[in-house]
């Protein structure tokens, strides 16, 4: 099946977008996992139409039955990777889905692993993106930072250029579906805490808490779930960064691709996200139509 609309993110800018590509007739599907930042909010009190407070989990759950309701299909599915073919295949932990336009809405990146000269080597043996990078280290020693499905499609990725894959932890306890154990075994895994990453100009070592230390040649960041950085690096989408860039439509550099939400950098309020993804929604409709 070839969906009209694929949504990525389960919080307000992706739900936003779900209701009003539905409501456009438009065969709509919602991926992700109910991860938002929104989760942590026990209160919320500037958003319209609420005389009392609302939760942050309540109004997400809301928001779901809303779009399930008018018809979107959601799927509890972590969503690993974006090709673009003639249409966008979408690679989650379980499966493959297929659209003629995808919505981007993850949110903005939260996680920071704190570990010392992380940046200091970011491009210098450091990388986030396994598609953009993983041929310069062919033959050679390199690690994945992560622990969950994410990190093991990054290192499934790596294969293809060197044997030598060593996944690190960091004491994160491996969290992975059945479908990542057969790249595992292909795999050395370290659970040591990670002190800081040394030597010279370029990464060489990793230095563990217990003042133990690894030869690395390359380290892959895959803390985590994939954001819509992530996905950026790994398509070409334009970013200033930290944000996606989008135009007055929602849409990136990538003809069908749109965001909306935190991803792309604004003021992260509820109100903001949902009319980011309306405005989304409706620009996909009329991007289908035209096609």
């Amino acid at each position: 099946m070839v969906y009209d609309v694929i949504v990525i993110g389960k919080g307000p800018a992706g739900i936003s977008g779900a209701i009003y590509s539905t409501r456009a007739n438009l065969k709509t599907l919602v991926l992700g996992k109910l991860d938002s930042m929104l989760l942590k909010a026990d209160k919320i009190e500037n958003y319209y139409g609420f005389e009392n407070p609302i939760g942050g989990r309540e109004l997400l759950e809301t928001g779901l039955k809303q779009a399930e309701r008018l018809g979107a299909e959601i799927v509890e599915e972590e969503v690993v990777n974006i090709e673009k073919t003639e249409n966008f295949n979408i690679i989650t932990v379980d499966g493959q889905y297929e659209a003629k336009t995808v919505l981007l809405a993850t949110g903005a990146p939260v996680v920071r692993v704190p570990i010392k000269n992380l940046d200091k080597y970011e491009g210098a043996g450091v990388s986030y993106c396994t598609t953009c990078d993983g041929f310069f280290y062919r033959n050679k020693k390199v690690g994945v930072l992560g622990y969950n499905d994410f990190a093991i499609h990054e290192a499934a990725d790596l294969l293809n250029f060197t044997q030598d894959i060593t996944l690190f932890t960091n004491e994160m306890e491996l969290n992975v579906s059945d479908n990542a154990k057969p790249v595992i075994e292909k795999l050395k895994v370290n659970n040591k805490k990670i002190k800081e990453l040394g030597k010279g100009d370029i990464l060489e070592e990793i230095v563990f808490d217990d003042g133990t230390a690894e030869d690395i040649e390359g380290l892959f960041i895959a803390f985590g779930s994939a954001s819509s950085t992530s996905f950026a690096l790994k398509m070409g989408i334009v970013t200033d960064g930290k944000s996606i860039i989008v135009n007055e439509k929602m849409e990136t550099n990538i003809p069908g691709l749109y965001a909306a939400g935190d991803c792309t950098g604004v003021f992260k309020q509820v109100a903001v996200a949902v009319g980011q993804g309306a405005i989304a929604a409706r620009e996909m409709a009329a991007y289908i139509r035209k096609k």
